[in-house]
């Protein structure tokens, strides 16, 4: 069982069942060993370092027990970046705009007791106990890269499962088109709500066979242990080819609609942001380019910047998803 409640709703975690951040730290080494042909040392060596996952405690955050994934696109071979650029600089307005807010601010959040309703155009609604959630399938650890609109990126090992999992058990209706995201806005617990910079609460939308591809994450927590408040805790949404504001962090609700959902952001400012919001390089924001990307914890102040890959390098997994549009009008 992955959880065993606690007075922040978590298991602590037991021994035998603990990933070391070590782990994910030295795996993009232990990856290009086995490029350059030392294959037989480098399973050794993965082995050895599985083995010492039993025996030590990754950080400070309750442990989740996790397999690797094999989805697809699940893997890369990149440099994570290191936890604390990934946990203290974040966007996450309903704790405030600056990069440092949510790290500053997300303590307050209250994640337990925690519930999840799903309603609208499905056979099955309800509402799911996030310990409920977690024990729907089993946890995977996958990395993902994370692309930003204003232009930084940064690789995570988030786990969590396919958001798929979920829809199968509600068994969407037929004519249910679009999946609607509600995060948290409490406004007891989170300052950045009673600012007037977006209408809360904070709603993102994917379609449904967006929502159904395997690649489409529902995270309770990256780096082998469970989410820090500021990173969306105790559940989030990661659709990794597309820039990181359709994540949503906190989920509270997650609807069925007929018709495409209206989201945060596009209400805001639709001239800038577009429903799908895929990453694409030839497709630039009004206000800055999209061709390049900062990723952070590798790039100094003169660095050369990375290109931006079409749909954040997932293209091969998800690109025929948008056979036939035009990724210019329909972004």
């Amino acid at each position: 069982m992955l959880i065993r409640t606690h007075d922040n709703g978590f298991d602590h975690g037991i021994p035998s069942e603990i990933t070391p951040r070590a782990v994910y730290q030295d795996r993009r080494r232990l990856l290009l060993q086995l490029a350059a042909g030392a294959a037989g040392a480098t399973l050794a060596a993965w082995a050895s370092r599985e083995a010492m996952a039993q025996t030590a405690r990754p950080g400070k955050l309750p442990a989740l027990q996790t397999v690797r994934s094999t989805v697809p696109g699940a893997q890369t071979m990149e440099k994570l970046t290191d936890y604390k650029d990934a946990s203290t600089y974040n966007n996450f307005y309903e704790f405030g705009t600056d990069k440092s807010d949510p790290a500053r601010y997300a303590h307050t959040l209250v994640t337990s007791p925690w519930t999840v309703e799903v309603d609208g155009l499905v056979k099955k609604p309800g509402k799911y106990a996030i310990e409920d959630l977690l024990k729907l399938a089993a946890q995977e650890e996958r990395i993902y890269r994370l692309r930003c609109v204003e232009g930084w990126s940064m690789v995570i090992p988030w786990v969590g499962y396919s958001l798929s999992n979920l829809v199968q058990k509600v068994e969407p209706l037929g004519n249910a088109k679009y999946v609607e995201f509600f995060t948290q806005a409490d406004p007891k617990t989170m300052p950045g709500v009673t600012s007037q910079v977006l209408s809360w609460p904070y709603v993102e939308g994917l379609r449904l066979d967006e929502a159904m591809h395997p690649l489409t994450l529902l995270s309770f927590g990256m780096y082998g242990e469970v989410l820090p408040k500021q990173n969306g805790a105790p559940v989030r949404l990661v659709v990794p080819w597309k820039y990181g504001f359709k994540s949503g962090k906190s989920i509270v609700r997650i609807r069925f609609t007929e018709k495409e959902p209206r989201t945060a952001w596009n209400r805001a400012a639709p001239q800038e942001y577009g429903f799908y919001s895929n990453v694409n390089p030839d497709k630039d924001h009004p206000r800055w380019s999209q061709a390049t990307e900062r990723r952070i914890g590798e790039d100094g102040l003169f660095a050369k910047k990375r290109k931006t890959l079409m749909f954040n390098g997932y293209e091969a997994q998800v690109g025929q998803l948008y056979a036939g549009m035009d990724l210019q009008k329909q972004y």
